[in-house]
């Protein structure tokens, strides 16, 4: 039986805005790697510099007839933005170029709806789509007309549509939240039974698609989905990890990744997922170390991670794909220290895929859990108890005086 054909892909325009930030992609590279991975197929890019976004078109009426006219002569059928659009933005762009107009938040949200696999991380992405859409009920749908109210169609205008979608939106919304709390106190008490056993916690941390699955499965011999595109895992994998050196195992989880402009109401979503961070011991801050923007990237991910209260988390800073480095750009020592954020931080080297520098990995978390372990024996509280190895315990300190 001949296999179906794979659905065309949606021919998209993609528009972005110079307003003066330092990390403005000229190419719109980030944002047609996420049109692609949402099932666009970008045709043409269109970029423009403003001092500030107008506050009706986002861009200049000129600029929208220019977005017109290279939509229709490109067959395109809809227009992204890689800025966030005010909802009458959208509205009066759809109005003005006779397409759908949406945005970079709207195609991280697709993305996410279309990788979430388990219950908790479903939840978190519906929750995010309708804080989203409850932004967007500004007659922008023609629908939404007053509807007439009273027994038999009498008794003078009743709830506007718009009104309705509002009331719908705002009870899905409360439900979600309910679903997610029972979430969160589930993985709280997952947490307190990890206390208890005094495990030494782990979380791979970093800007997406920079080898966190794959260097995850290379340490702890798994088979989490790992590929080269944006966004591949979105759901918490937690495993153990026997570290030799130390003579114990520790506990490492794989996390979702981060991104430019990562919508707030994703953040917020996410809290449960993002906690793991958060309560960690140590955290691996995996950087693609070939890709030329990195140093922006480990900034944004220093910000997210400001943002949720894991800034004071210890950090070991994670140089994957070592093997996509030409010779120039090799270290000189697969081993060294980063300044960032006003501290100074271990930098390991790696390749996720071939394994080089996975050795030294391995040797600088068995230190670590090792140190966190001698530290919870002797200084106990007034009790004579060892103190649990957690944000309270000397690994905070340690990273901070060395």
């Amino acid at each position: 039986m001949p296999r179906a054909a794979a659905p065309e892909r949606t021919a998209a325009i993609l528009v972005g805005v110079d307003l003066g930030a330092p990390h403005f992609d000229g190419e719109l590279l980030e944002l047609g790697l996420l049109a692609e991975t949402a099932g666009l197929r970008p045709v043409a890019r269109l970029t423009c510099k403003r001092p500030a976004p107008d506050a009706a078109l986002f861009v200049g009426c000129g600029k929208v007839e220019e977005i017109r006219l290279l939509a229709e002569a490109e067959g395109a059928r809809e227009v992204l933005f890689d800025q966030a659009l005010s909802p009458v933005q959208q509205r009066n762009l759809e109005r003005a170029i006779g397409l759908p107009v949406n945005d970079r938040t709207l195609v991280i949200l697709e993305i996410f709806a279309q990788r979430a696999r388990s219950h908790e991380g479903k939840l978190q992405v519906e929750l995010a789509r309708l804080q989203y859409l409850s932004t967007r009920l500004v007659r922008r749908w023609s629908h939404l007309e007053r509807q007439q109210g009273g027994i038999g169609g009498r008794g003078g205008s009743g709830e506007t549509q718009i009104e309705l979608d509002r009331r719908m939106i705002g009870e899905a919304i409360k439900r979600t939240k309910d679903r997610l709390l029972k979430v969160k106190r589930q993985r709280q008490t997952q947490r307190r039974q990890r206390e208890r056993r005094e495990t030494f916690n782990i979380s791979l941390v970093g800007y997406t698609n920079a080898g966190k699955s794959t260097l995850f499965n290379a340490l702890v011999k798994a088979r989490a989905y790992a590929a080269d595109q944006l966004f591949a895992t979105l759901d918490t994998t937690t495993r153990q990890l026997y570290l030799g050196e130390a003579g114990r195992s520790v506990s490492l989880s794989d996390t979702v990744g981060f991104i430019r402009d990562l919508p707030h109401g994703l953040i917020e979503a996410f809290e449960a997922t993002l906690q793991e961070a958060a309560d960690a011991d140590l955290l691996l801050h995996v950087v693609d170390a070939a890709n030329p923007g990195h140093l922006e990237q480990i900034d944004e991910v220093q910000r997210v991670l400001h943002e949720i209260g894991a800034a004071e988390v210890p950090q070991v800073l994670v140089f994957n794909k070592l093997d996509g480095l030409d010779a120039a750009r090799r270290p000189l020592n697969l081993s060294d220290r980063m300044a960032q954020d006003g501290r100074e931080l271990t930098r390991i080297f790696v390749s996720a895929r071939t394994g080089e520098g996975l050795p030294l990995l391995r040797a600088e978390l068995a230190l670590r859990a090792r140190d966190a372990a001698q530290v919870a024996v002797p200084l106990g509280g007034d009790d004579g108890q060892a103190l649990p190895i957690g944000h309270n315990g000397g690994l905070h300190s340690r990273e901070v005086n060395e």
